[in-house]
């Protein structure tokens, strides 16, 4: 099976959490334009993220 290239790193693309590593944004997740299934932070798709349930 072939995947497509990644797309180029760009300005917005990610961000250095507390920790020092590199977090990617959803934007460019959604460059990327698939789910990878690592339950990334910032996944447009929200694989396998609980929802948070809202009080009333």
């Amino acid at each position: 099976m072939f995947e497509k290239p990644l797309p180029q790193i760009e300005k917005g693309d990610f961000y250095f959490n507390e920790e020092g590593l590199m977090v990617f944004t959803a934007q460019y997740h959604l460059k990327r334009g698939y789910c990878c299934k690592n339950i990334c932070l910032n996944c447009p798709w929200d694989y396998k993220r609980e929802k948070h349930k809202t009080k009333k």
